[in-house]
């Protein structure tokens, strides 16, 4: 079977990676969300603390590190269609899974579910719920612990 959903690594850590995981989930979100059929593909980063809070400083003018920042860029080329980046950051994620009692993979795959989403049009910021729904269905269908919405609803 020909693969339509890709992830571009930039892995800045060199850290192991549920990537197996993260392309069945990419691969489940494209095919419910968006209906082109040219092959899909995110950028994938994965960062420390410092690069994180640069990141955040820069772009959001927060200055601390985060977990997850995404950045939608549509962009159609020949056969491809490429949704953006979505970085993660590994030490956060890292403390995140300590905290929850969950494998740092799972947190890896939450975030990227969270991420993704948000390359795909989604803010749980802005809308009625409809963020913390779609990421709760995919976190259901993968078996995985708590969503981000929901964690962020409880504090």
């Amino acid at each position: 079977m020909e693969k339509h959903c890709f992830i571009e690594l930039d892995n800045q850590l060199n850290i192991p990676l549920p990537l197996l995981l993260l392309e069945k989930i990419l691969s489940h979100i494209i095919t419910t969300e968006h209906q082109s059929t040219k092959k899909k593909y995110v950028e994938l980063l994965i960062v420390d603390d410092t690069t994180m809070k640069n990141m955040n400083k820069k772009y959001r003018h927060i200055d601390l590190a985060t977990d997850v920042l995404s950045f939608p860029l549509i962009h159609e080329d020949g056969q491809y269609f490429f949704l953006g980046s979505v970085v993660i950051n590994y030490e956060y994620a890292l403390r995140e899974a300590q905290k929850y009692g969950h494998s740092i993979d799972e947190e890896i795959a939450l975030l990227f579910i969270h991420g993704t989403l948000h390359l795909l049009g989604y803010d749980h910021e802005n809308d009625y719920g409809e963020h913390r729904q779609k990421e709760q269905e995919i976190i259901s269908s993968f078996c995985l612990p708590m969503s981000l919405c929901v964690r962020t609803e409880q504090i």
